[in-house]
């Protein structure tokens, strides 16, 4: 569930028509956001972290 909230959001986000610096910088938070929610998934760091990302 959240790889497919991620996929769409990121196809989302590669579809607008960002300026180079500004595209980075969101493709930077989208990583620590995936890694976040990867460990939160395998019971590294509490669930709870992720609040709106709880299904």
């Amino acid at each position: 569930v959240y790889l497919v909230i991620f996929g769409l959001i990121w196809w989302l986000v590669s579809m607008l028509p960002l300026p180079g610096p500004v595209a980075q910088i969101v493709r930077v938070l989208f990583i620590i956001l995936l890694i976040l929610i990867v460990l939160s998934v395998f019971g590294i760091i509490p669930g709870g972290f992720l609040p709106k990302l709880n299904l």
